[in-house]
């Protein structure tokens, strides 16, 4: 009976992990480019309120679709854990405080996206500033809901590298996965960074978009389809376990 639980358990964690990271990528896509790049206008104050006078409830579905992703994290970050600290015990758990601290990080960052939709509520404890006004603080939480989940994603870049590290050394996942993880994690980092040290960084946005966005979604999304499809190699994790 032992050995039964020891053979199926990693492969359920697996699994879960698999469908947790499927989700989490909808969700997390769903919310920040569906929803906020349609409705935010950079720049535009006025128009942004109108888009999401507009679009209130795909504004709020957004939220929760951002909720969603930080518990499928947070989830995350104990299974990843348990698969992996046979590889390393303290990187492994390394890697799980970094994954909480982004998701407490943008928790937290939500607060902003709720501020700058109750400043275009019309509520009447708001009466005492003009269209304008509103807009502007509005447009001003946006952009700190921006530098937040920029944040965020310093603490995540670390745990995707300390992550591919550990994928790439267990033997019981293809060392390309790994890879692919140790340069998502790079995109994340050289992202998060710049909006910090370039001054002009809005005219590189783009570009730093693409150096993100692509090799993160090609390796999450590879390292996804791997936990549902195959999971880990369980012969090869207890022996790991064995020789600890």
């Amino acid at each position: 009976m032992t050995n039964r639980r020891a053979e199926t358990s990693p492969l359920v964690y697996a699994r879960i992990a698999g469908l947790l990271y499927l989700i989490l990528i909808i969700a997390g896509i769903f919310a920040e480019f569906f929803v906020r790049s349609s409705l935010i206008v950079s720049g535009d104050a006025t128009a942004t309120a109108d888009n999401i006078i507009a679009s209130g409830m795909l504004f709020r579905i957004g939220i929760c679709a951002d909720l969603i992703m930080i518990l499928c994290d947070v989830a995350l970050a104990l299974i990843f854990y348990v698969l992996l600290r046979p590889v390393s015990t303290s990187l492994a758990l390394l890697a799980a405080f970094f994954r909480l601290i982004q998701a407490a990080v943008l928790g937290v960052n939500l607060l902003n996206l709720s501020y700058a939709l109750k400043l275009v509520s019309g509520a009447d404890y708001l009466s005492g500033f003009d269209k304008d006004q509103l807009h502007a603080l509005m447009l001003m939480f946006l952009d700190a809901h921006g530098t937040g989940y920029s944040i965020g994603l310093v603490f995540f870049g670390l745990s995707i590298l300390i992550l591919g590290y550990l994928v790439y050394r267990s033997g019981y996942f293809p060392k390309i996965l790994g890879i692919l993880l140790i340069c998502a994690s790079f995109g994340y980092l050289t992202d998060s960074f710049a909006q910090v040290l370039l001054t002009n960084y809005e005219s590189y946005e783009a570009l730093f978009s693409m150096i993100v966005f692509t090799p993160a979604f090609v390796a999450e999304l590879s390292f996804c389809l791997w936990l549902l499809w195959k999971g880990v190699n369980v012969g090869r994790m207890n022996q790991l376990y064995s020789n600890a």
